[in-house]
């Protein structure tokens, strides 16, 4: 199934321009072939800037890739950003972290699976998108599930760092890599999403 047919409004390199102007920028060859860094390497300077943020938190060294992951895939369902879900449901498959807690973020507030971490996670990404601030009580919260300055540091800086991947996706209307199924496992799609 075709992901979207609409084309990018900025249009894509090709894969082999992209991932030569990856190179020329310093960057690892795998983003010249991911379909946001097409777009963004029409501009080298800043894919690079852009890239250099995505690799320091990807690595996360304060923050919990599990609890990256779920922030990540939240946003993605509250904004319906079929890139967003659709990228980080495959990082977070290979993580092994089962699809049960991963299908939780779109009514975290029930979901079972998730410990006192995940809630205050989750709920700091909910008042992020919905007030551009994380309240008194949430953060409060994370400061006790989540860790120390280091890793709320990079909550909030990973919540704002793919709210952002969730409007330059949608604005620019990214398609998914040729031979991706969208919204996996079960094909449904938030209001959103349209």
């Amino acid at each position: 199934m075709a992901a979207d047919p609409k084309p990018a409004r900025i249009p894509l390199l090709d894969v082999a321009d992209s991932r030569a102007a990856a190179e020329r920028a310093g960057l690892p060859p795998v983003f010249g072939s991911m379909s946001v860094f097409r777009a963004l390497l029409r501009h080298p300077e800043l894919a690079g800037a852009v890239a250099g943020l995505l690799q320091l938190l990807l690595r996360g060294q304060h923050l919990d890739a599990r609890l990256r992951e779920l922030l990540i895939l939240r946003i993605g369902w509250v904004t319906g950003s079929l890139y967003e879900w659709t990228q980080h449901w495959r990082v977070a498959r290979l993580m092994q972290i089962p699809e049960a807690d991963l299908l939780g973020v779109r009514d975290w507030k029930g979901c079972a699976a998730y410990g006192p971490a995940e809630r205050a996670v989750l709920a700091a990404t909910d008042e992020t998108l919905e007030t551009g601030a994380i309240s008194d009580a949430t953060f409060a919260l994370c400061r006790e599930h989540v860790g120390g300055p280091e890793a709320l540091l990079e909550l909030v800086i990973a919540i704002g760092n793919w709210r952002m991947f969730s409007s330059l996706l949608r604005s620019l209307e990214i398609p998914l890599e040729e031979g991706t199924e969208p919204w996996p496992p079960d094909g449904r799609r938030p209001a959103a999403s349209g």
